[in-house]
């Protein structure tokens, strides 16, 4: 059983374009498949960064000045 495509339209920079179509002829890929792979990729790291925002969700907060004079104290700034 194969997937339902939808269809959209995007508008690229003509640089980006120009470099997508060119990587597309490189690799023997479609656009569509670039923009798809591109697209999961970035879903894929923001589920990242949520899971690990979720697993320091206990962790004590500290404040910027805080964090700052602990770097002076401690010789790295």
């Amino acid at each position: 059983m194969g997937s339902t495509l939808t269809r959209a339209t995007i508008y690229l920079d003509p640089e980006l374009h120009k470099a997508l179509r060119l990587k597309a002829v490189e690799t023997s890929q479609s656009l569509s498949k670039l923009v798809n792979d591109a697209i999961k990729e970035s879903l894929a790291e923001d589920a990242e960064d949520i899971a690990a925002f979720e697993e320091r969700v206990r962790e004590p907060l500290i404040s910027y000045e805080t964090m700052i004079k602990r770097l002076k104290k401690d010789g790295k700034i």
